[in-house]
């Protein structure tokens, strides 16, 4: 099984043959109001045409989103919110944050059940919004559903993937039977060959969402476990675990590059492999993450988030 080896920056395998190059190419980024706050203008640090996601994290208020949103639009990038739907009281309210978002010049959005136990109102799943229909009422055409290359305890809490699976098929069949442009964003990993074999699984089934899969910024070793655990990442955290067996570790800064060479060779060798884009988490801040993108990456094109 393929492992993250993490490299300090100085010493960071350059990948010569010009895949990583490629395989980032189109990359989009997450950030949160608070965050983006703190970042003078993103059009100095980010290439044109970036997909920017907008979390939206329980407690923080739809006016500091479209906020967000608005100043993002306003600098020349696709924004995509988070809707999650456990945080939504009812149809009325969605459609108010859609209609909110819509008037800032946002047309898309990333769907899914959010990160509380229990819903605050009437939706508790991704399936539920996209069965309003309200987001082809407004015109969202774009819309992007969550993915778990290694499984989701808190749909599956046998640890099994049977309900991730039916519901990922559920998708699949509205992306077929609608015009609407998906995608799933997934989950952040560690370890390249779990998510070639999840990815080719998905295939097998016929479930042909294009995948934009998850890697962490560079971060300290510390700080990406922090965030692991708080989200609920799968086994292939013990990447991270091995290694913080070495105390000293624990404050270097560290790069996804080996996944990311690993996937990008894959990408390379298998050019129909269903991984369309990478989704960055900037666990490590947003400026850290811009550098690494603009180090290894090349410019984005608009072309690639039509």
């Amino acid at each position: 099984m393929a492992v993250l080896n993490f490299k300090r920056k100085a010493t960071a395998r350059p990948v010569s043959d010009g895949s990583l190059a490629s395989f980032l190419n189109g990359f989009s980024i997450e950030v949160m109001p608070r965050t983006a706050a703190k970042i003078e203008d993103f059009r100095k640090i980010l290439p044109e045409g970036t997909r920017v996601y907008v979390a939206h994290i329980e407690g923080t208020p739809i006016e500091e989103m479209v906020e967000t949103a608005k100043r993002l639009t306003d600098e020349g990038f696709p924004v995509m919110p988070h809707l999650p739907a456990r945080i939504i009281a009812d149809a009325a309210t969605l459609e108010n944050w859609i209609e909110r978002y819509a008037d800032v010049g946002v047309s898309q959005a990333l769907l899914l059940a959010g990160g509380v136990d229990k819903p605050h109102g009437d939706f508790e799943d991704s399936m539920q919004l996209l069965g309003t229909g309200l987001f082809d009422k407004h015109a969202f055409k774009r819309l992007h559903v969550a993915g778990h290359p290694e499984g989701n305890k808190d749909i599956d809490p046998s640890g099994g993937d049977d309900a991730v699976m039916d519901a990922l098929r559920w998708k699949n069949d509205f992306q077929n039977r609608t015009d609407a442009k998906m995608a799933l964003a997934t989950q952040f990993v560690f370890e390249s060959a779990p998510v070639i074999e999840w990815a080719n699984r998905l295939h097998a089934e016929g479930i042909n969402i294009p995948i934009h899969i998850g890697i962490a910024g560079p971060a300290k070793l510390q700080t990406m476990i922090k965030f692991a655990m708080a989200c609920g990442v799968g086994p292939s955290v013990r990447v991270l675990t091995r290694r913080a067996k070495d105390v000293t570790k624990l404050v270097m800064p560290f790069e996804p590059t080996q996944v990311l060479s690993e996937l990008a060779r894959h990408k390379a060798a298998n050019p129909d492999f269903n991984i369309e884009s990478v989704h960055f988490f900037p666990l490590g801040g947003i400026n850290k993450t811009a550098e690494y993108t603009s180090e290894h990456g090349k410019p984005a094109s608009l072309a690639a988030h039509a």
